[in-house]
């Protein structure tokens, strides 16, 4: 973003801009989308987007890092990894807590993380999965007290595993869904049962 929102009603333009920005990419797919239209669509003057976006890359990028930090805040919200009947259990919300916003956030199906646009669509430096990773090893460390450094590593390879199964069900749509839903939950327990 050029600048930060600094007033309530700046902050609620740009979640305009956003929430515009992500039914368009529902409908058009990240390459058919526009500034023009989302400014259209959040009924704001184009200008006013570029005050805080220099173009749609920038938009979307920024309505990624949202969506990450939803998938995160909902894992820390719906997860109590000291009394979990099983540390499983918290792999499986996980992973349904991605489902979930796959089939109910807008725009996030087409772009998810990013991933569809670039590889390291969230931060320069470094993959988007590696982003996402951190970002869970932090939470999940928080919740549970288990160190993050630690956890960095298992967490990298179980969100490899769990993207590549869930790959097959929602993007290339090789197989049935909650087969390949269900297979994740499978391998991402099955890794960290020799891991933890």
């Amino acid at each position: 973003m050029r600048k930060q929102p600094v007033q309530q009603r700046s902050a609620k333009r740009v979640e305009q801009m956003l929430g515009a920005c992500a039914e368009l990419v529902d409908e058009l797919g990240y390459d058919g989308v526009t500034t023009t239209l989302i400014a259209e669509r959040a009924g704001v003057a184009v200008g006013s987007l570029y005050q805080f976006f220099p173009d749609k890359r920038a938009v979307v990028q920024a309505l990624t890092k949202r969506n990450l930090d939803q998938f995160t805040a909902e894992i820390d919200r719906r997860l109590d990894w000291n009394h979990l009947e099983h540390w499983w259990d918290g792999v499986d919300e996980i992973i349904d807590i991605y489902v979930e916003m796959y089939r109910t956030v807008p725009g996030f199906a087409r772009v998810r993380f990013g991933d569809v646009i670039d590889l390291r669509f969230i931060d320069d430096q470094r993959d988007n999965n590696t982003v996402i990773a951190e970002k869970l090893a932090g939470v999940i460390g928080e919740r549970s007290g288990l160190p993050v450094e630690g956890l960095f590593r298992q967490i990298t390879i179980a969100n490899e595993l769990a993207d590549g199964i869930l790959a097959l069900a929602f993007r290339r749509r090789l197989f049935d869904q909650q087969d390949m839903i269900d297979e994740a939950k499978r391998v991402v327990r099955g890794y960290l049962a020799g891991e933890l």
